[in-house]
């Protein structure tokens, strides 16, 4: 499944419906109406986007992420309806809201029981034209996904003008409450309910926990840090060798623009089945993971560009470590710093020794929240260069996806930042990226994810890759096969 804007998806003219949450009146049993106090803490990592948005000038707006797919036409409303409100009641954290007072800083929650949601079913005037499905949208989602609020999702449903033409479902709802995996998980969910709303087959849905418990449950493990702890160690170090900066893209992306302007992005297939397999292969040869693989011919591109020999990165490890977490929806992701040297290394193997032992010593800090070793630690630090790996080949419903024109989707950004998303899929691995959208950031980063396509087809099709120290002439603007990088503006 590939992870881009909304503008990189391709949509109909056509009727749009939106299909918003309410708690009220309108419950489906009076017992269940209205909302209850609630004392379970929020996780730490939603309170710091909280507060975040508090304090930013866009309140929370354009945090949002989502996801785009198909089932099969006309659109009986009444099923649908009744689907979301179902999956509603499966996840308990699309039924509560956390709130700080801007007054006094404190923070609190409320949750409405299941069966107390009821569905305004907004229907919108004809869009005679694609470009005015895609503006209402991201104006939709851009302005009504803010944690800020609840509800803090939406879901909306398109029925193209070509009535031969299969419905698109779209959901969007802010960072706070999803993740990269949540949205993998929205499109298999709802389509099944919906099949069985329909009279088809039950959805038979692996039983999910509360993200609401899991926050409880984070907040005690980590009550107490203590500066001997090894998280609050290891990222200290990694601060201290950084100069009290989390690590930048190792190319020069040049200064920010003066103008806040929306990121660029790209999408890319790098590698089909077939080749993601031998690359999987030479990695298991050497003793070593798929991702230590990517680490190391990350490094490599980093160093064959003029980027150094020193690889930093930081990257989002899932704390789903439970089996009540693995079809829940939440913000379930911690961070981990990534730092080893090349310098030396000619192969392939080498630097994926070296990428993988530290794997090893930081993978398990990931667990431990940033936000709370931040806390113990007195400082803070935001991300500049993030790369995330995923392998969804065995998501529910994931053979499905190309059939169901399936996307992951993400809002703008405005930051000064590289994010890298490595995906690997039935389809093959994707890498999508989002990056400053100035003629510096956009060649750089066009020319690394070039180099690095290079080298994972040098290792699938050899086992192996050598560091010549340059990066291929070919790839030098950015170019792959024969034709740039598609950008998202």
């Amino acid at each position: 499944m590939e992870f881009t804007e909304l503008a990189d998806y391709a949509v109909p003219a056509g009727t749009l419906t939106e299909w918003i949450p309410s708690v009220g009146p309108q419950a489906r049993t009076p017992e269940a109406a209205g909302w209850r106090p609630d004392t379970r803490p929020t996780s730490y990592v939603h309170e710091a986007h909280l507060r975040t948005s508090l304090s930013s000038p866009r309140r929370g707006r354009e945090s949002w992420l989502g996801a785009a797919f198909e089932v099969a036409g006309p659109l009986n409303k009444p099923a649908f309806r009744q689907a979301v409100l179902n999956w509603i009641d499966r996840h308990e954290a699309m039924r509560s809201s956390a709130s700080i007072d801007e007054t006094t800083g404190e923070m609190s929650r409320v949750t409405a029981a299941e069966g107390a949601i009821d569905i305004w079913q907004v229907e919108q005037e004809r869009c005679s034209q694609s470009s005015e499905v895609f503006e209402h949208l991201q104006y939709l989602f851009d302005e009504f996904t803010s944690p800020l609020i609840w509800p803090a999702y939406a879901f909306v449903t398109l029925e193209p003008l070509d009535d031969t033409r299969p419905i698109t479902v779209f959901f969007a709802a802010d960072h706070s409450i999803i993740d990269g995996l949540s949205t993998v998980l929205v499109a298999h969910e709802i389509a099944a309910l919906y099949a069985e709303e329909l009279g088809g087959p039950a959805a038979a849905l692996f039983e999910a926990g509360s993200y609401l418990d899991f926050g409880s449950s984070e907040r005690e493990r980590h009550a107490e840090l203590e500066h001997s702890h090894d998280a609050v160690r290891m990222w200290r170090d990694f601060l201290v060798d950084g100069d009290g900066e989390l690590p930048a893209f190792p190319l020069d992306i040049g200064d920010p623009s003066p103008e806040d302007v929306p990121q660029g992005g790209l999408s890319a297939w790098v590698l089909d089945p077939d080749q993601a397999d031998a690359f999987s292969t030479a990695c298991r040869k050497t003793g070593h993971s798929l991702f230590a693989g990517l680490l190391a011919v990350l490094a490599i591109t980093g160093t064959e560009l003029g980027g150094g020999t020193r690889f930093r990165t930081v990257t989002p490890v899932h704390t789903r470590d439970e089996p009540q977490w693995a079809s829940a929806l939440g913000w379930f992701v911690g961070l981990c710093p990534i730092s080893f040297d090349i310098d030396g290394k000619d192969s392939f193997g080498s630097v994926i020794s070296a990428a993988s032992a530290e794997v090893k010593k930081t993978k398990p800090i990931a667990r431990v929240p940033l936000d709370r070793v931040f806390a113990t630690l007195g400082y803070s630090a935001r991300p500049r260069f993030v790369v995330s790996f995923m392998d969804v080949r065995f998501a529910p419903a994931a053979e499905h996806w190309p059939d169901w024109n399936a996307r992951a989707l993400r809002s703008k950004q405005y930051q000064h930042d590289v994010y890298v998303w490595i995906n690997r899929t039935p389809q093959g691995i994707n890498i999508a990226a989002r990056y400053p959208n100035t003629e510096q950031a956009t060649a750089r980063v066009h020319e690394y994810i070039g180099a690095l396509r290079r080298l994972l087809t040098e290792v699938a099709d050899t086992g192996t890759a050598q560091i010549s120290g340059t990066a291929a002439e070919s790839f030098r603007d950015g170019r792959i096969d024969g034709g740039r990088i598609p950008t998202s503006q």
